[in-house]
């Protein structure tokens, strides 16, 4: 095998022009493949980054009527709804795919909600001792609610009038002022600020639309959290909560979501107009992954019919190769040369040929799709295994299109090769 390889790089080598047209089939086939599927990947990646932010693996868990979030600002309180306790949080942790489990109750469009003359319309939560951390906050300055201190009271069981904001809150509510110390004050109650939070460094969902602007308003209008135990003192004692979920890993999330949701639904809903849904992102990206994938496939296919053409090229000069070295064989098969073995030397010459060609056409798909990237500014992800596999279909196409060559040479009457001229 090592000798036939060394031949067939010889007769590549002594014919580079004609060895290079022959694969040019082949290197742009490759080269449009690994960049189609290049971007492809990239497209995805960046549609996932899109909707869910990159490092992002918190599922919000809302209850809804008729799909829609239920607001509990206005109108009377749904009954059927159980609260849901510490104990059933522990449950929830241990479902699979979920890291971690808070509970909180949300304003979204918060009324009533004032600093001095800066009035609040961002997003209010009541959350408890798990939140900060399942929502991925840290402490930027001031501090987190305090869980018991030394002899400091505790703020959650102490019903301590205290709030934690994010810093867009804190822009949009003390703006050019510490906000540390500052009175919110909260459908006439004070709470004092103690922290100012924000997410660890992930990136956040792309906006570029009304709609987008929407689904994401609650990350880009500010926040501003109290203890879920503080939630009566200015709002109804018995409302319903929600879950905020923290998946083990972003592939995770649906399977998160989902769990819980279910969960919530057989031991806290009784009244079936309403249900636990899961804010599936995942899943909304799958979807979008999968109409570009779609569409992306077709121009695989398309780019695969030049794989065909370099293919029947590879054949034409094999077929020529045959009929120039037609003396050779004979003279092969007359001292004693078996037929098999002219036969793997033939296809073994059609192989490493299609596979230089696979591997330029790989490298050459890199570059590409690496300047388009700068170029156009597309997403580019290149799949190592979409190479490797490209490299070794480009090797089947030359055995493929090799074989009838090969064959025609491995069956040459000795004393006919011998005569031609």
């Amino acid at each position: 095998m090592l000798e036939n390889i060394n031949l067939a790089l010889q007769g590549v080598w002594s014919h580079k022009l004609r060895s290079f047209l022959t694969m040019l089939g082949i290197i742009i086939g490759i080269a449009a493949i690994i960049t189609i599927v290049s971007t492809i990947r990239g497209t995805n990646e960046q549609i996932k980054q899109n909707l869910i932010g990159a490092g992002n693996d918190m599922v919000q868990v809302q209850l809804t009527q008729d799909g829609s979030t239920v607001d509990f600002s206005y109108g009377e309180l749904p009954e059927g709804i159980a609260a849901i306790t510490s104990a059933m949080r522990d449950e929830m942790d241990a479902l699979p795919g979920v890291s971690a489990v808070a509970m909180y109750r949300q304003r979204t469009w918060a009324d009533g909600i004032y600093a001095g003359n800066q009035s609040f319309t961002g997003t209010l939560n009541g959350v408890d001792d798990h939140y900060l951390s399942v929502a991925g906050y840290q402490v930027n300055y001031g501090r987190a609610f305090r869980l018991g201190w030394r002899s400091l009271p505790e703020d959650f069981s102490s019903r301590r009038k205290v709030a934690v904001i994010d810093t867009t809150a804190a822009q949009s509510l003390f703006p050019g002022q510490n906000p540390i110390g500052g009175v919110i004050e909260m459908q006439g109650e004070p709470f004092t600020v103690v922290g100012v939070v924000s997410q660890r460094a992930i990136s956040q969902p792309v906006i570029n639309s009304v709609e987008d602007y929407q689904m994401y308003a609650r990350t880009t209008s500010g926040t501003v959290m109290i203890p879920e135990s503080c939630w009566p003192i200015a709002f109804r004692y018995d409302e319903p909560m929600n879950v905020a979920v923290r998946a083990s890993s972003t592939n995770d999330m649906t399977k998160a979501g989902s769990g819980v949701a279910d969960y919530l639904n057989s031991q806290v809903v009784t009244n079936r107009q309403l249900t636990y849904q899961a804010q599936d992102l995942l899943k909304q990206a799958s979807e979008l992954q999968s109409l570009s994938e779609t569409t992306n496939r077709q121009l695989i296919w398309i780019a695969a019919i030049s794989l065909v053409v370099g293919g029947i090229g590879v054949m034409n000069i094999m077929l020529v190769s045959v009929t120039e070295r037609t003396r050779e064989i004979g003279l092969k098969i007359a001292i004693g040369a078996r037929k098999s073995r002219i036969l793997w030397q033939f296809l073994t010459e059609a192989a490493v040929l299609t596979s230089l060609g696979g591997l330029l056409g790989a490298l050459c798909g890199i570059g590409l799709a690496e300047m388009l990237s700068h170029v156009m500014g597309t997403a580019v992800a290149i799949s190592a295994p979409a190479c490797i596999v490209a490299v070794a279909f480009s090797m089947v196409i030359g055995i493929v299109f090799g074989l009838v060559p090969a064959v025609k040479a491995s069956r040459l009457n000795p004393i006919e090769a011998l005569r031609r001229e």
